[in-house]
């Protein structure tokens, strides 16, 4: 990890340093991806199958697969997954919208109502290590907004199948079967539809780059699907003062440097001493790792940035909009108050952001790549669209309507202005 003094940066030096890494040039990126969605557009299911064979070097066992036909899991990790429902269904149930009537005026009654969006696609990435958690974190708010045709693609394993334990989670939650497919093919099938995947309204979920840049065109055609959120390669940021751990704050930046290499850790502290510390538990912990090779390259991205106060630290994070942050300091309830850009915050020394990972309640898919100043992680209101009604008497129209006809004609639109006044009794 490379260590910066932050006052000793200059404005270009600090933006450079907080930049994302970039494995591919956008260029370049654009156009694979392009022409793999162009190519699952015109052959559709076979072109699935041959991406299948080309990028996740197996043939998928079959498209789909049923989510009962699977192995069984270990007791405890069943044990976990039902837990991670129950907490994520607690906390996103909490946060469901209703619908409401409000009486603007007298006789003038305006509502609005939620709906649910259908069909919806969930992608549940294993291109590195299956991800069942995610399975929870999109299956549980679409189940909860009221969605009723789900599609959601995994990549295959070893086997050409889906993972056993993302299967689980699907049977839980009332999903009979998965599509077993990943990447920018699965987006495509899902954003367009095949012979056999539906065409969905909007697509959900975390990925590599190759995924979210196929979220991001097929977001911009009008015969597309909506995206989430930019959801790309993982990120934290740790704020830590000389009250923290530095074994604790080394494997939380390595939890999320195993993710891929293009994943992105920075430290922000103003303690040199815990700096220091932390760079050496680093390195003592980094060879004990399943996935070190992974999270080494991950840590060629990786800074220490030494500040001069926790003033200097928030700005820091502010400029950098992490999708994790970690707070790991005195006071950090009062630090994370002063907190506006972040996709989800972790406060206290024994909030790891694994927690949020998997049961605490809240979403782990949550934007990346700066979009944390301007957009929020995924929530039940997210499967769901917002759609406006509105009634008035003749009593509710003579309340209101002349100042709306009035507004009309300022703005020189005569039929909206006349579409009032004709019922009125005005006009002509």
């Amino acid at each position: 990890m490379k260590s910066v003094i932050w006052k000793a940066l200059d404005e270009a030096a600090r933006a450079t340093m907080l930049t994302r890494p970039r494995i591919e040039a956008d260029t370049e990126l654009e156009a694979i991806v392009g022409d793999i969605i162009a190519n699952v557009r015109t052959n559709g299911d076979s072109a699935l199958l041959d991406y299948g064979r080309r990028f996740d070097r197996v043939p998928a066992a079959a498209l789909w697969q049923a989510s009962a036909d699977r192995a069984p899991l270990d007791v405890d990790l069943e044990v976990a997954l039902d837990r991670a429902i129950a907490t994520v269904r607690a906390f996103h149930e909490a946060g469901k919208p209703h619908d409401y009537e409000v009486e603007t005026a007298p006789g003038v009654r305006c509502r609005m109502r939620y709906l649910a969006l259908n069909p919806v696609g969930l992608y549940v990435p294993a291109g590195s290590a299956p991800l069942p958690s995610t399975a929870v974190m999109l299956l549980v708010p679409a189940r909860l907004a009221g969605c009723r045709e789900i599609v959601l693609a995994t990549p295959p394993n070893a086997h050409g199948r889906a993972d056993d334990a993302v299967l689980y989670v699907a049977e839980k939650l009332r999903l009979d079967r998965v599509l077993v497919a990943g990447g920018a093919q699965a987006i495509a099938a899902m954003a367009y539809g095949t012979e056999s995947v539906p065409t969905c309204a909007k697509l959900f979920g975390p990925g590599n780059r190759f995924v979210a840049e196929a979220k991001r065109q097929v977001a911009l055609d009008v015969a597309g699907a909506a995206q989430d959120l930019p959801a790309g390669p993982s990120e934290v940021l740790v704020i830590a003062d000389d009250s923290a751990n530095p074994e604790w704050v080394a494997i939380d930046l390595l939890s999320q440097a195993e993710h891929g290499p293009d994943s992105q850790v920075l430290l922000v502290t103003d303690s040199e001493r815990l700096a220091e510390a932390v760079e050496a538990e680093i390195e003592r912990l980094l060879g004990s790792l399943s996935r070190a090779e992974t999270t080494a390259k991950a840590l060629q991205y990786a800074s220490i940035v030494q500040v001069s106060s926790m003033t200097e630290a928030i700005e820091v994070s502010e400029r950098y909009a992490p999708e994790h942050l970690i707070i790991q300091t005195h006071n950090a309830d009062a630090v994370a108050e002063r907190i506006r850009s972040a996709g989800s915050v972790f406060v206290g020394h024994h909030t790891p952001e694994s927690l949020g990972d998997y049961i605490s309640g809240t979403n782990h898919t949550l934007p990346t790549g700066g979009w944390a100043r301007t957009t929020s992680g995924l929530a039940v209101v997210d499967f769901m669209r917002r759609m406006t009604l509105q009634s008035a008497t003749p009593a509710g129209l003579k309340a209101v309507g002349r100042s709306g006809a009035r507004i009309a004609a300022h703005e020189g639109l005569d039929a909206h202005r006349l579409a009032i006044e004709l019922r009125l009794g005005g006009g002509s």
